[in-house]
């Protein structure tokens, strides 16, 4: 029993795609499918969105340990491949700097997390990092994929979360189908099942962060940008969402995260203070200098 006859072709293309010789995607193909006959399911509903379903796997297989054979990863997940960089940014409003002289270079596999006293400007930084801002004065090079999670806003109460999910799909050409079955699964991850008849605005602060997360992740970006996107979370979603950071970090993607929670920094590759980068003493308690990221 494999449900949409689909699922399995569309799942060994992606393998291949990700980098597997086709035998070896031809291989998991045929062990996915006994592992949902053997469970009496539907490959898409035991295993999710196939698109999904094989990036996660590819990035299993990489773990170490794995004894796979290896094939060179492509260009558009390869490790090291530079997703974000930042060279002299600067944002001025009227006659107030807000920073000045920001680099920062991100590439696939890293996380980097931007810290500084409140104030300093971390979500208008992730905001020009999303090309929703300008600049006053650098230049910003982006990958083309992007996923953009605010920490307010981004949602519309009116709408369901499969609303949203369709709404965010057609913008990044996905069929309607396709957005809503990858969204619920996104959710099942954050240990959240959406109620189709309830609207965003009577969900509680902590789901509607859950709904801008999955939104942010959708289309499967490149480069993540997250601004405090736990907010409302209990600890075990927490948790969680740093093992899906660390996923996206396994899977060749970038990540950038604005925090407060020094904690967080254990996780990251690297830091960029950007009080370093405001006008007047330095009050963050971690940082790069003059707004460079540095390695945590």
């Amino acid at each position: 029993m494999t449900g949409d006859p689909r699922w399995l072709p569309r799942f060994e293309a992606e393998l291949v795609q990700l980098g597997l010789e086709p035998a070896r995607a031809r291989q998991l193909a045929g062990e996915t499918a006994q592992q949902a006959a053997e469970f009496g399911a539907g490959t898409a509903e035991l295993f999710g969105p196939a698109h999904l379903y094989a990036r996660h796997l590819v990035a299993a297989l990489s773990a170490p340990g794995d004894t796979a054979p290896r094939t060179e990863t492509p260009p558009g997940l390869a490790r090291g491949r530079v997703l974000l960089r930042l060279e002299g940014v600067g944002k001025r409003h009227r006659r107030t700097t807000v920073f000045a002289d920001v680099d920062l270079t991100v590439r696939a596999g890293e996380v980097a997390a931007v810290v500084g006293a409140n104030g300093c400007g971390k979500s208008t930084l992730l905001r020009i990092c999303a090309g929703l801002s300008t600049p006053t004065t650098g230049t910003v090079h982006r990958t083309a994929r992007v996923g953009y999670v605010p920490q307010d806003g981004g949602t519309a109460g009116w709408l369901t979360p499969a609303e949203h999910f369709t709404l965010f799909g057609a913008a990044a050409r996905m069929a309607p189908r396709r957005a809503r079955s990858t969204g619920e699964h996104l959710a099942r991850r954050l240990a959240w099942r959406p109620d189709r008849a309830r609207c965003a605005q009577h969900l509680s602060g902590g789901t509607r962060q859950k709904l801008n997360l999955v939104l942010g992740e959708l289309h499967a970006p490149d480069l993540l940008l997250l601004d405090e996107p736990y907010q409302g979370f209990d600890q075990g979603t927490y948790v969680d969402f740093w093992q899906q950071v660390r996923a996206w970090r396994d899977s060749g993607r970038g990540v950038v995260v604005v925090t407060h929670l020094l904690h967080d920094l254990r996780h990251v590759d690297q830091v960029l203070d950007l009080s370093a980068a405001a006008p007047g003493p330095s009050t963050a308690p971690a940082g790069g200098g003059h707004g460079t990221g540095r390695r945590a």
